[in-house]
C-alpha cells in the first residue's frame, strides 16, 4: 500500500475499474431481486448536500444488499419538466446579476460557459452531464445505461400513454378547482415551482357579509362559528382599501376590500369590477351589521390588520380571541374622536359562545392572565391563542346563544354553518394560503380558481381506498411515518395536472396543455427498465400503446403488440421479461419534504395503474441538509455542491460525514469542522490496515485462540449484528457507529493488550462490513490484502452474524479489565496520587452468590427484595452479613429489574472466575498503571488497611491506592 492515504488516487482508480467491469449493470438471473429507486433531481442547479445524503444513503442500501447476495437494480434519470428551468434560461439570458452570481460562484459554472445557458435546451444538456460526472465522483453504484430526461422523445411517448390510461379510468377531470398560480407566466405552479412557500397549503376560508348602506364587508375567517361572539371589525386606517362590484352565479354586490384582496378576488370564480378607491379611515368608527344576528356592531382601527390577510377586514371576538380582547383593552383609554367615534369602548360586551370544561365563559381572558400576556405586542400571545383555539376545537361545544347550532361540537360546526350561510347568501368560500407563496420568477402567487383545467381526480374515495391498502401493505421506514402518509391520503383534494408553460408532454387528449411536472414524475421507475431497449435505437414511433400495455399491464399478445409497433417478437419478449423480474420497487428512498407531493402521487399512480403485485414494497424518508446551520437553496445560495464536497474531501469522508452526522428523520447540517474529524478517521483507518498489512499478518481463526483472541471475535460478531440490524432499519449513523467507531476502538484496544492473531480475520470482516459506505478505500485494502484483480469487494460476502463467535465469558472478562483499569485510573486522577502499588478486591462469596439468584429470579419473573433477602438468610453461612444483605439487595435488585435484555441475558450464562481473569492479566494492569498489583478475594484479603474490600461487587472489584 501507499504510505499515506491519497483520496484522489484511489477513488479514480476504482471507479475507473468498477467502469470497466461493468460490475453494476445487472441482467435477470437466479437471484432474488432488489430494485432500489431514489427520486430523479432536477437539472435547474449543480447536485448539493442535500442530494448526497438521499443519494448516498440509497448507495448504501443498494451496496450493502448487493453484498448480501441479492441481484441489485440502482437506476437514475433527470427530472427536467416544468417551468423552473425555463425560468432560470430567461434569467441567464437577461443577466439576471443575483442568478450570475449565484450560479458563476456557487455553483461553480465557467463565466463563459454560464453565458451560453440561455435556453432550456442548454441546461439540460449542461447540468445532465455534469450531474453524471457527479455521482459517479462519489461512487455511486448506478446502472448509467438506463439514464434519461424527462424531455426524451420516448419518454413522452411513456407519459402520453399514462396520461391516457388515467383519463380512459375517469381519473383525470375537467372542471374549476383553487391551484397555485403564478399571474406572470399565467400558470399553475407546483412545489419545483417556487422559490418561497414550499410548504404552503391552499387553506378554505368563510367569507361573511357584514353590511354597512348597502354595502358589503366580507371577513375571512376559519371559524365561521364565532360569527356568534362578534363584538366589532378591525380595519386598517393607513391602507387604501377599493370598493368593487362582484358578481357570483347572477348575483350582484357591492363590496368593500383591501387594494391586495381586490386584486385576489379577481382570480376567483367572480366577475371583479373596480369603482373606486376607499380610504381606510373613512371606514373607521361606522357600525355594520352582522348577518346572521341583525346586530349592529362597530368598525374599530386596528394597525395590526395586514391587507394581504383574507380581505383585509377582520371580525373582532374577544370572548375568544385573545388578540381581540388585547386589541380592544388597548383602545380603551385612546383618544377616537377622529374617527368620530365617542362612546366608551368599555360598554362593549364580550359574548361567550363555546364552552369548553378547561374554560369559563371568556376564555381569551384567562389564558390571558394564565400566561401574563402584557398586550397584544406579547409574544406569549400567541401561546395563549393556540392553547384557546385547541382547546376549543377539540372539546368546546357551542352555547344556547348560537341557536340551532346549540350543542354542535366545534370540531364538526363548520361545514354545517358555512354550507348554511351561503344557502341563505351571507357567506362565501375564500381560498388563501397558509403563508406567502412566491413563484421562481419572483412574482407573488394566488390563488387561482381555473375554469376548464385538467385535474388528478385524487378526491375520488374508491381511489384513495386503494392507497390507505396500498400503505397498509408496504414498509415504511421509519415506522412512525405511516400515519403522516394516511393523515396526506386523507387531506389530499384534486391536483392541477396541466399548464400552458414550460417543459413537458403535451397532454395526448387536449394538446392545448402541458403535463405538469409532478404528474409526469409517478410511475418512471418502470421506465428504467424498459429505457435500457429504448436506448439501444428503438423507433419513438415504434412506441405504440399497445407495446406499454403489454409490457407494463400484460394487455394484449407478444403477437399482436409486434404487428403494432413493428418490433421483433423476441425484443417484445424480452423487455416484458425484465421488466417482470425487475418490478415491483422493492425500495423508494426518499427526502422527507416529498411525502405531501411525489411520494403520494407516486402511490396513487401505482395502485391506479398497476395490479397489486406490482405495488411499491417499501418507503423510506430521510431529513433534510443545511450548510453551516442556513437553509441551502440552488437559486440563492448558499449552497455546497456535491461536487465541491468530494473534490475539497474525497468521495469516501463525504459519504461517511453525511452519512453519520445525522440518523435517518433528522436533519443534518454540513459543518466544515466536523468533514475534518471524518478525514481523520478515514486516514486513521487507511493507516491501520496498512500497519496490518505490511506486517505480513495471515488468518489465525484456526489457531489456538487465547482469552483476548475469543474477545475480539466475539466484540467482532457484535459489530456485525448491529450493523445489519441497523441497516435493515435504514439507521446510517448507527450502522457507522457499529461498523467502524466501536470496531475501530475494539482493535485499538485489541493491540493494546497485545493481540495479534487475528488482526488479518478481524481487517477482512471490517473492509466487507464498510464497503458500503467507504467503498474505494475498502476496494483499494480488499485489494492489497492479496485478493484478485477482479475481486471486488463491492461483490464479496457481506459479514453476516455468526453466533458460534459470541464468548460471553470473554467479553465479560475483558469488560472486567476495562472497567477496573478505567477505575483505577479516574481514583488516581481526583486524588492526585501516584501509587507505589494497587490492591484489587474481589467479591466475596456471599455477593456473588445474591447477584446469580437475582438474575435467576429475574429470569424466571420472580425477582423481589423480600424473597430474595429471605431465600439468602437462609443459608447460614449468610446470617452473619445479615446487616449488609438487605442494604446491598435494595440497590441490586433495582439494577437487575432495570436491565436491557441483550445485558441480561450475558450475564445470566456467566461462569466468569474474576480473581483468575485479574490475577492472569496483573502484568497488563501493572504496565498501564506503572506499579505493582495486588489481587485478593473480599473474603479473605491478606492486605487491607483500609477496609476498602467491602466495596467489592461481581464485576467491579474495590480498589485501594497506597
Amino acid at each position: 500500500m501507499e504510505q499515506d492515504y491519497d483520496a484522489q488516487r484511489i477513488e479514480n482508480k476504482w471507479q475507473s475499474r468498477w467502469n470497466e467491469s461493468r460490475i453494476f449493470e445487472p441482467e435477470p438471473d437466479e437471484r432474488e431481486k432488489y430494485f432500489i429507486t431514489i427520486p430523479y433531481p432536477y437539472l435547474n442547479g449543480n447536485l448539493h448536500a442535500g442530494h448526497t445524503r438521499t443519494f448516498t444513503i440509497g448507495d448504501v442500501i443498494a451496496r450493502h444488499k448487493r453484498m448480501l447476495g441479492y441481484n441489485v437494480l440502482y437506476p437514475m434519470g433527470f427530472h427536467v419538466t416544468g417551468t423552473p428551468i425555463v425560468g432560470l434560461a430567461e434569467l441567464i439570458e437577461s443577466k439576471d446579476p443575483q442568478t450570475m452570481d449565484v450560479y458563476s460562484r456557487l455553483h461553480r459554472i465557467p463565466d463563459d460557459i454560464l453565458e451560453t445557458l440561455t435556453t432550456p435546451e442548454r441546461i439540460v444538456e449542461y447540468f445532465s452531464v455534469e450531474a453524471e460526472k457527479a455521482m459517479r465522483s462519489i461512487g455511486y453504484s448506478i446502472d448509467w445505461r438506463r439514464k434519461f430526461t424527462t424531455t426524451d422523445d420516448t419518454y413522452k411517448k411513456f407519459i402520453e400513454w399514462q396520461f391516457n390510461l388515467l383519463h380512459d379510468k375517469g381519473l383525470i377531470v375537467k372542471g374549476a378547482h383553487p391551484v397555485k398560480w403564478c399571474p406572470n407566466d399565467n400558470n399553475p405552479v407546483e412545489d419545483h415551482d417556487i422559490l418561497h412557500g414550499e410548504e404552503a397549503t391552499i387553506v378554505e376560508f368563510t367569507l361573511i357579509k357584514f353590511q354597512y348602506d348597502g354595502i358589503i364587508l366580507p371577513c375571512a375567517t376559519l371559524r365561521p362559528e364565532t360569527i356568534f361572539g362578534v363584538t366589532n371589525l378591525w380595519v386598517n386606517p393607513e391602507i387604501e382599501h377599493a370598493k368593487l362590484k362582484v358578481t357570483k352565479d347572477g348575483r350582484e354586490e357591492i363590496w368593500v376590500v383591501s387594494q391586495e384582496a381586490y386584486r385576489k378576488l379577481t382570480f376567483t370564480d367572480r366577475t371583479v369590477e373596480f369603482i373606486e378607491n376607499v380610504p381606510g379611515k373613512d371606514l373607521v368608527g361606522i357600525k355594520v351589521t352582522n348577518p346572521l344576528s341583525g346586530k349592529e356592531v362597530i368598525t374599530l382601527p386596528a394597525s395590526f390588520v395586514k391587507p394581504g390577510n383574507g380581505s383585509g377586514i377582520v371580525m373582532s371576538v374577544p370572548a375568544h380571541a385573545p388578540y381581540d380582547y388585547l386589541a380592544l383593552k388597548d383602545l380603551y383609554d385612546k383618544d377616537m374622536s377622529e374617527y368620530g367615534i365617542t362612546e366608551d369602548l368599555r360598554d362593549i360586551k364580550l359574548i361567550s359562545l363555546i364552552q369548553a370544561k378547561e374554560f369559563g365563559d371568556f376564555p381569551a381572558v384567562e389564558a390571558v392572565e394564565q400566561f401574563g400576556v402584557k398586550d397584544q405586542n406579547d409574544p406569549k400571545a400567541e401561546e395563549a391563542t393556540k392553547i384557546v383555539y385547541r382547546r376549543e376545537f377539540h372539546g368546546g361545544v357551542l352555547k344556547e346563544n348560537t341557536g340551532k347550532y346549540a350543542g354542535v361540537a366545534v370540531s364538526k360546526i363548520k361545514d354545517i354553518l358555512t354550507r348554511d350561510l351561503i344557502e341563505e347568501g351571507i357567506g362565501e368560500i375564500f381560498y388563501e394560503f397558509s403563508e406567502p407563496v412566491v413563484c421562481r420568477c419572483g412574482t407573488k402567487c394566488v390563488v387561482n380558481m381555473v375554469k376548464g383545467q385538467w385535474f388528478l381526480n385524487y378526491s375520488d374515495p374508491a381511489w384513495k381506498d386503494k392507497v390507505y391498502k396500498c400503505i397498509e401493505g408496504m414498509d415504511i421506514i421509519p415506522e412512525e411515518i405511516r400515519v403522516e402518509f394516511n393523515n396526506k391520503v386523507d387531506w389530499l383534494k384534486d391536483k392541477a395536472c396541466a399548464r400552458k408553460k414550460g417543459l413537458g408532454t403535451r397532454l395526448p387528449f387536449d394538446t392545448n396543455w402541458l403535463i405538469e411536472s409532478l404528474g409526469d414524475s409517478t410511475i418512471y421507475m418502470s421506465y428504467y427498465i424498459t429505457n435500457k431497449f429504448f436506448a439501444q435505437g428503438i423507433d419513438v414511433d415504434q412506441l405504440k400503446p399497445s407495446l406499454f400495455d403489454y409490457v407494463l399491464l400484460g394487455k394484449g399478445s407478444v403477437q399482436q403488440t409486434a404487428i403494432d409497433t413493428g418490433l421483433p417478437e423476441t425484443l417484445i419478449a424480452n423487455i416484458k421479461s425484465d421488466f417482470d423480474y425487475w418490478y415491483p420497487v422493492d425500495l423508494r428512498s426518499s427526502g422527507k419534504d416529498l411525502v405531501p407531493n411525489h411520494l403520494l402521487f407516486f402511490l396513487f399512480h401505482h395502485v391506479a395503474i398497476f395490479e397489486e403485485d406490482k405495488w411499491p414494497r417499501a418507503l423510506a424518508v430521510n431529513g433534510f441538509v443545511s450548510l453551516e446551520g442556513q437553509k441551502m437553496s440552488k437559486s440563492k445560495g448558499p449552497i455546497l455542491t456535491l461536487r465541491e464536497a468530494v473534490d475539497t474531501y474525497g468521495a469516501d469522508v463525504s459519504r461517511m460525514y453525511i452519512l453519520s452526522s445525522a440518523e435517518q428523520t433528522q436533519d443534518a447540517d454540513w459543518r466544515n469542522i466536523d468533514v475534518e474529524s471524518s478525514k481523520k478517521q478515514v486516514e486513521r483507518f487507511y493507516k491501520l490496515a496498512k500497519e496490518i498489512i505490511d506486517s505480513g499478518a495471515t488468518s489465525g481463526i484456526e489457531a489456538e485462540l487465547k482469552l483476548i483472541d475469543r474477545w475480539m471475535l466475539s466484540r467482532l460478531q457484535q459489530c456485525v449484528r448491529e450493523t445489519n440490524n441497523e441497516m435493515t432499519s435504514i439507521r446510517t449513523r448507527s450502522s457507522l457507529q457499529n461498523a467502524f467507531f466501536l470496531l475501530y476502538n475494539d482493535v485499538k484496544w485489541y493491540q493494546r493488550r497485545g493481540g495479534t492473531a487475528l488482526l488479518y480475520d478481524v481487517l477482512d470482516v471490517w473492509v466487507r462490513l464498510m464497503a458500503p459506505f467507504t467503498p474505494h478505500i475498502c476496494e483499494e485494502i480488499w485489494s492489497e490484502m492479496g485478493h484478485g484483480e477482479g475481486d471486488f469487494v463491492s461483490q464479496a460476502a457481506y459479514p453476516i452474524f455468526c453466533p458460534r463467535f459470541v464468548d460471553n465469558d470473554a467479553e465479560l472478562a475483558e469488560e472486567l479489565m476495562c472497567s477496573t483499569l478505567s477505575d483505577i485510573e479516574e481514583i488516581i486522577k481526583v486524588t492526585k496520587i501516584k501509587p507505589k502499588m494497587v490492591v484489587l478486591y474481589t467479591a466475596p462469596d456471599w455477593k456473588s452468590k445474591a447477584f446469580r439468584m437475582a438474575l435467576e429470579m429475574k429470569n424466571e419473573e420472580d425477582l423481589n427484595p423480600g424473597k430474595l433477602i429471605k431465600t439468602l438468610m437462609s443459608d447460614p453461612e449468610n446470617r452473619k452479613y445479615g446487616k449488609e444483605i438487605p442494604k446491598y439487595i435494595q440497590k441490586l435488585v433495582p439494577d437487575v429489574s432495570s436491565m436491557k435484555t441483550e445485558r441480561f441475558e450475558m450475564l445470566l450464562g456467566m461462569t466468569l472466575d474474576e480473581m483468575t481473569i485479574l490475577k492472569e492479566n496483573i502484568g497488563c494492569l501493572s504496565n498501564e498503571i506503572g506499579c505493582p498489583i495486588q489481587v485478593y478475594t473480599a473474603d479473605n484479603p491478606e492486605y487491607d488497611p483500609e477496609s476498602k474490600s467491602r466495596f467489592a461487587a461481581p464485576l467491579r472489584p474495590a480498589i485501594y491506592l497506597e
